[in-house]
């Protein structure tokens, strides 16, 4: 069994009298991607900073590698690579001159310092800015080398805020791939997002903050359950003409179906029922053309939780 690379246990964080981190419970594996979900608001920041050993919780305990970050930071920091929200780089330096300096910072010998800067700017599709100052980047330029720097020291856990704002499409897929090939090597990757169409394409797990606190595994996957929309269209005939052959065989009332431009918006308690839906379309012989879930599981899920919030 896969072990965990990040444990956090009933952690608690306040502000005064702002509760920004309520109760937090969370395992997160080596060797895969955990999505960490939630609101704004939600304390994901908050938790993030906690686990990077720059803030430290009012209680609770946490473990990064098995290691303390509040007793041992200098440990922890050794084997975890950071990657905030915002760069926070020095803006005079070059992109070369940031990952170089920032190896410097964790005592890799210069010669080495300046291959894996050359590396890894490769490995995120900045080569061509290396000379570049950082301060001239784009907010995608910045967050790949945000994600460069958060690498030099060849962290084994990875904490990253919102990784792919700002990237555009191509930059998403490089992104993915390379995340998978990192969990694959065995690393801890932690993900905060607020795109969560990018973390269903590339997370093993998923962990869900509400109001300050971790959300239980019964309710998330009550959640995950509840009727989840579809969309279904004809390919030989408008929306409208469609509701009426569609919710005939699917028995369904013809003026209760909903229409969303080309396609019928219709719910289904299961993956196993919107197959059978789709068995039966086919089965009429109507021309299906599309057949596809209108939100991905993890924004289903997300939903089906805010909606559920007191």
């Amino acid at each position: 069994m896969t072990s965990p690379g990040i444990v956090a246990t009933g952690v608690r964080r306040s502000f005064g009298d702002v509760h920004a981190v309520r109760h937090v419970s969370l395992e997160a594996r080596a060797g895969a991607v955990t999505g960490l979900v939630g609101p704004n608001g939600s304390g994901k920041t908050t938790l993030l900073l906690m686990l990077a050993s720059l803030l430290a919780p009012d209680a609770g305990t946490l473990r990064i590698g098995g290691i303390d970050p509040v007793s041992d930071p200098a440990g922890v920091r050794r084997i975890m690579g950071w990657m905030p929200d915002a760069l926070g780089a020095w803006s005079s330096l070059t992109a070369r001159e940031t990952l170089v300096m920032t190896s410097r910072l964790y005592g890799i010998a210069p010669d080495d310092a300046a291959r894996g800067a050359a590396r890894l700017l490769a490995e995120v599709g900045l080569s061509e800015l290396a000379d570049t100052p950082a301060r001239v980047f784009s907010r995608g330029q910045k967050q790949r080398l945000g994600l460069a720097r958060a690498l030099v020291h060849d962290p084994q856990v990875l904490l990253l805020d919102e990784p792919a704002s700002g990237l555009d499409p191509q930059a998403r897929v490089d992104l993915r791939v390379q995340l998978r090939r990192l969990a694959a090597e065995g690393r801890t990757i932690l993900i905060s997002s607020h795109i969560l169409s990018e973390l269903e394409e590339v997370v093993d797990d998923a962990v869900f903050l509400v109001d300050g606190s971790t959300v239980s595994s019964d309710r998330v996957a009550q959640a995950a359950t509840r009727v989840r929309t579809w969309r279904i269209r004809l390919a030989d005939r408008e929306a409208t003409a469609a509701v009426l052959p569609v919710a005939q065989v699917l028995g369904l009332d013809a003026a209760l179906v909903p229409i969303d431009r080309r396609d019928l918006l219709v719910g289904f308690d299961s993956d196993a029922s919107a197959a059978a839906a789709l068995a039966a379309l086919v089965g009429a012989g109507l021309p299906v053309a599309e057949f596809a879930a209108a939100t991905g599981l993890l924004e289903h899920t997300f939903l089906d939780l805010e909606g559920g919030r007191s």
